[in-house]
This record gives structure tokens, C-alpha cells and sequence, in this order.
């Protein structure tokens, strides 16, 4: 097994980031031909799926995720910490904050238009972590 961490700045709420070729970085200085890819966000308002990284999926997205779970609906979660942010944690609960991804001759096995992203779900711009671990 090898792993490395993935930094990243974000811009904030719904700020989506395309990091296929930076797991496809890692996986080559991994040394590993054939194997498993695990990319994991540690927190609980990041998330981590695949997508079609055009203009209309970008828009598309955060509005079916406003839909799903409004910025301006109650939230318990507010009643603890008044930090505004209980419809992040709900949005990336739902997508997952995960996603493992098999790959060949040192090549992700996705489709021609799939990526891999992340998705800040929190309220404001953050420094996060990726942890992507690469299996034989």
C-alpha cells in the first residue's frame, strides 16, 4: 500500500474541484501497476464523488443539492454550534465523503467523462486534506 495527502484551497460553499489527475499523480508515484485507488476527505462538511466536469453539471449539481437540503431550512445542528452550516453537513453526508476507484497500467478506469471531484459543502473557504491511498 501506498499513500499521499492531496492539499487543497477551496472558495467556499459548493466549490467544486476536479482532482482526477492529482489522484493520478499519486497512483504513479505509487509504483503500483494494478490496483485500488481510495480517496477519502476527513471532515464532515467535504465530500467526494465522481461527475462530468462541464459548465452545466457545475451549476446543476449545487442546485439539486439546494433543492435536496436548503441553505435557508431549520437545521437542529444550528441550535449547538450557530455556525450556520447544518445544510453543508446534511450535503455531504449525502454524497459521501469517499469513493474507491480501480485502475490499470497505472491509469483510473472511469469513463471518457467522469472525474473525480471534490465538493465543499461547508459555508466558507477551507484548507483541506485528501487522503488517497493506492492498493496493490
Amino acid at each position: 500500500m501506498y499513500r499521499e495527502v492531496i492539499t487543497l484551497d477551496t472558495k467556499g460553499e459548493m466549490d467544486i474541484v476536479d482532482i482526477t489527475d492529482e489522484v493520478e499523480k499519486v497512483i504513479e508515484r505509487s509504483g503500483i501497476k494494478d490496483g485500488i485507488a481510495h480517496i477519502f476527505c476527513p471532515g464532515s462538511t467535504g465530500a467526494i464523488t465522481t461527475i462530468e466536469y462541464e459548465d452545466g453539471l457545475l451549476f446543476d449539481l449545487p442546485a439539486a443539492l439546494e433543492k435536496i437540503a436548503p441553505r435557508g431550512a431549520y437545521y437542529k445542528h444550528e441550535e449547538r454550534w450557530h455556525d450556520g452550516n447544518g445544510h453543508s453537513h446534511v450535503r455531504a453526508s449525502i454524497i459521501g465523503c469517499d469513493i474507491t476507484v480501480p485502475f490499470e497500467n497505472r491509469r483510473l478506469m472511469t469513463g471518457t467523462w467522469q472525474q473525480i471531484v471534490f465538493i465543499e459543502c461547508d459555508v466558507r473557504a477551507r484548507k483541506r486534506r485528501i487522503i488517497v491511498s493506492v492498493l496493490e
